[in-house]
């Protein structure tokens, strides 16, 4: 899977905002620690909850960190195809998109 950077408006709300950022961070670390969940259900989760309120960025960023942490493109689109009765199929189809582009599919 190709290593993409984080993007612009990301990465200057960081710069500018640092503690902010920091405070996102540490409160990402802190809630993953919480409970059994392991890395790629959780990042699998994350990525369902982004696809339903139509983040794109998050839904970019979370199928990334879902590769990662070992889910595999079949993993990830079956994620979001679970959505379909629930959020609807043009929400899905739009998520399956961002994450094609996310995943060079």
């Amino acid at each position: 899977m190709p290593t993409t950077s984080l993007p612009k408006t990301f990465t200057h709300m960081q710069q500018r905002h640092p503690k902010l950022a920091e405070a996102i961070d540490n409160l990402g670390k802190a809630v993953k620690q919480e409970g059994p969940i392991e890395a790629k259900t959780a990042q699998l989760i994350q990525l369902a909850a982004a696809a339903s309120i139509r983040s794109e960025g998050a839904v970019h960023s979370h199928a990334r960190q879902a590769r990662n942490a070992g889910a595999s493109p079949d993993e990830i689109h079956h994620a979001i195809i679970l959505l379909t009765s629930t959020i609807g199929f043009p929400a899905v189809m739009a998520a399956l998109s961002w994450i094609d582009t996310s995943l060079g599919d």
